[in-house]
């Protein structure tokens, strides 16, 4: 009996968890701004409690939040404007120095492997064809309508209509004070993270930027919002900042030391605030594994693509915590944490 009991619910398994992985990549219209909007409203939680042990009304600590989130979103575009300005003063200097640059890459490309370009067109306008002009309005619909719900979804969770406590209490946890403690605990490292994040992404951002200006590299406001943004994806992002900046340095520059100098330049600020500084503000018992890292990278980058790269580490994060409430699954836990399973001394 036992054992078919065991059987069943190894079957069960099997069928519920691809179920429950499909329906994350179905829906992520939906768990996408929900996730998200729940590590934002986590941010803002302090603030509404100080708020309310002032006797102010909880509409109007929401509304105070979103002023402050609108605050923070009007001073990003106000820096991507700027950036934007600043690309297009400077474009077609840039432009005439990126053609001369990859007319010698096509000789070489036609030369080496018999790659043939067409002629009668501008190289780079060959990537901005008409045909992509339904693929962004596309975009920009989707993005208008994620930020919307978004929003919608951190009201709700600033309301306290979603009660994440409540919800553990209900369905995973079952133990008022046990859920009370792992929802405190949840909030905690999550804040932490994203604190830390934001910190050590601006720092990024803001040295990338100053790199720039000190090496003359073209539109380095743009390049210091963009360092600040990719620095977001855990561990993938600073290859990524670096790989390309390095590429558009070797459209500016010829291959000197100065070319070699910015890029390990730029190197350096990543492994400073990337591989030194964040661990040590993240503290040791934030650590995860970084083999853990990467597989979730990979598993919720092909989920959600680049808002799941993004949100992969707070997730992971979410999930350690569940998983070390229950003595049955504190191995995967200590696995997902890179932290040692020791016996309990009898």
């Amino acid at each position: 009996m036992l054992d078919q009991r065991r059987t069943t619910n190894v079957l069960l398994l099997i069928i519920v968890v691809p179920l429950v992985f499909y329906l994350l990549k179905i829906l992520s219209f939906i768990f996408i701004p929900l996730i998200f909007s729940m590590f934002i409203a986590l941010l803002f939680l302090p603030i509404m409690r100080w708020l309310g042990r002032r006797k102010v009304p909880k509409f109007v600590s929401i509304i105070i939040v979103l002023l402050l989130v609108a605050g923070g979103l009007k001073i990003g575009f106000e820096l991507i404007q700027l950036s934007s300005k600043q690309i297009l003063a400077n474009n077609t200097e840039f432009l005439s120095k990126a053609e001369v640059k990859l007319a010698d890459l096509k000789v070489y490309l036609h030369d080496s492997f018999g790659i043939v370009f067409e002629q009668d067109k501008n190289f780079i306008g060959q990537f901005f064809e008409k045909e992509n002009l339904g693929t962004t309005l596309g975009f920009l619909n989707s993005f208008l309508t994620s930020l919307l719900m978004t929003v919608f979804f951190v009201v709700l969770w600033l309301a306290e209509s979603i009660n994440v406590q409540k919800l553990l209490n209900n369905t995973l946890l079952k133990r008022k004070h046990t859920s009370v403690k792992t929802f405190l605990k949840i909030e905690k490292d999550l804040i932490k993270f994203i604190k830390v994040k934001f910190l050590v992404s601006a720092l990024t951002g803001i040295f990338t930027g100053l790199m720039c200006v000190f090496f003359d590299v073209s539109f380095p406001i743009f390049w210091g919002l963009f360092a600040f943004a990719i620095n977001f994806v855990q561990m993938v992002g600073s290859f990524i900042s670096v790989i390309l900046l390095s590429i558009f340095a070797f459209v500016e520059f010829d291959p000197t030391s100065t070319l070699f100098f910015f890029m390990l330049a730029i190197t350096l600020v990543q492994v400073t605030f990337g591989a030194i500084l964040e661990p040590i503000f993240m503290g040791k018992s934030f650590s995860i594994n970084v083999i853990a890292v990467l597989v979730m990278l990979m598993f919720w980058g092909f989920l959600w693509g680049i808002p799941g790269l993004i949100m992969a580490i707070p997730i992971t994060v979410f999930i350690k915590i569940i998983l070390e409430q229950f003595p049955s699954t504190k191995i995967i836990a200590s696995l997902l944490s890179g932290k040692e399973t020791r016996p309990s001394k009898l």
